[in-house]
C-alpha cells in the first residue's frame, strides 16, 4: 500500500454541529494536525419515524468556507445529492470550488435516499438512479473539460461548456452506491467509491459484501479494479459519549490506530470518520491514530 488517507466527517446537524465557529475549528484541526481531508453530507432536511423534523447546515456553503480557512486537506461533499442540483450547474461549481481550494476537492455524488426532504423541497423522488446517470452523462466529460451535448428524458444541454475551464481535468470523481445499477455506474464512471457507515473491521462484514459486489461490476465493465479507489465511513468514539453509536470504534489512542490499520486489509485507501465527542481535541486525538496507524502500516502521509 502506497498510503492511507484518514479523514473527518463534519457534523452538520443543527443538534450536533456546534455552529460555524465549532465546525470551522473542527477543520482547522484537522488540517493542522496531519488528518487528510474534511467532508460534510449533503441534506436539506431530516424527518424522522416519528415525524419530528431535524434540520441541518448546507454543506456546499459550509465545504466552500472550509476550503477558505485550511490550507491542505483535501475537502468534500459524502455525498452530493444530484438531483439536488442541475448537472452542469454542479460542474461549474465544482470547478469553481476546485480552484478557490487550490486543487482539493474530490466531487462526491449520489442519487440521494431520504424521501422527506426531496418532497418537502419539490424535488421528484421517483426515478432517482435514472436521472442520476443521465445526469452523469452532461457533469462527467464538463469536468473534463469537454463541450456537452446532451438530449436525455429528465436531462439536456446545448453545448454547454465550463469557462474558465476545470484547473484539473482529472479532479477526482467518487461515487456512492451499493445496489448493482449504481454500481455499475461506479465502474463507468468513478475514481473513487464509498461505503457507509462501519466500525471496527472485524465486523463489517456488510462492507466486505459490498466489496465483493464492485469486484463483480468492474469485471463486467472490463475495468482494472487497481482504477478504483475504495473509500469508507466509520464511526469512532474517542471518549465516552453517550451520542455515539454502539458500533463505533473505541478504546485507547493505540487501540482506534490499531482498527484504523485493519481496514488496510480490505484494501480500502481513505477512511473518512465521524468522531464523538466533537470537539477540536477529538479530532487532535483521532490524527494522532491515524498517524500511529499509518506506522504500522509503513506507509508515509499521503
Amino acid at each position: 500500500m502506497d498510503a492511507m488517507k484518514i479523514g473527518l466527517m463534519l457534523p452538520l446537524g443543527a443538534d450536533e454541529s456546534g455552529g460555524w465557529n465549532n465546525l470551522r475549528d473542527l477543520a482547522m484541526t484537522a488540517d493542522r494536525e496531519g488528518l487528510d481531508s474534511v467532508w460534510g453530507a449533503d441534506h436539506l432536511v431530516f424527518r424522522d419515524a416519528d415525524g419530528e423534523w431535524h434540520g441541518i447546515h448546507e454543506s456546499w456553503t459550509v465545504l466552500t468556507a472550509i476550503a477558505a480557512v485550511t490550507e491542505r486537506v483535501e475537502i468534500g461533499p459524502m455525498v452530493l445529492a444530484l438531483p439536488f442540483r442541475n448537472p452542469a450547474l454542479t460542474a461549474k461549481m465544482a470547478a469553481e470550488l476546485d480552484a478557490v481550494s487550490g486543487g482539493r476537492l474530490i466531487l462526491g455524488v449520489g442519487c440521494g435516499w431520504h424521501r422527506p426532504e426531496f418532497e418537502a423541497f419539490d424535488y421528484p423522488f421517483d426515478h432517482r438512479v435514472g436521472r442520476f446517470e443521465e445526469a452523469l452523462e452532461i457533469l462527467v466529460p464538463l469536468l473534463r473539460g469537454e463541450t456537452v451535448t446532451f438530449e436525455g428524458r429528465w436531462h439536456r444541454a446545448a453545448e454547454a461548456r465550463l469557462l474558465p475551464p476545470p484547473i484539473r481535468p482529472d479532479l477526482p470523481i467518487l461515487i456512492a452506491g451499493k445496489q448493482p445499477r449504481m454500481l455499475s455506474l461506479v465502474a463507468r464512471h468513478a475514481d473513487q467509491w464509498n461505503a457507509a457507515w462501519y466500525g471496527d473491521p472485524a465486523d463489517a462484514d456488510e462492507l466486505r459484501t459490498r466489496l465483493e459486489n464492485l469486484g463483480r461490476a468492474l469485471a463486467e465493465e472490463d475495468r482494472d479494479g487497481s482504477s478504483l479507489e475504495r473509500t469508507a465511513g466509520i464511526f469512532v468514539a474517542l471518549a465516552d459519549d453517550d451520542d455515539a453509536p454502539k458500533t463505533a470504534i473505541r478504546g485507547s489512542t493505540e487501540e482506534v490506530a490499531d482498527a484504523l490499520a485493519r481496514y488496510a486489509e480490505l484494501d480500502l485507501r481513505h477512511l473518512i470518520a465521524h468522531t464523538w465527542p466533537r470537539t477540536p481535541d477529538a479530532v487532535a486525538r483521532l490524527a494522532e491514530a491515524a498517524a500511529m496507524a499509518r506506522d504500522r502500516l509503513g506507509v508515509p502521509v499521503a
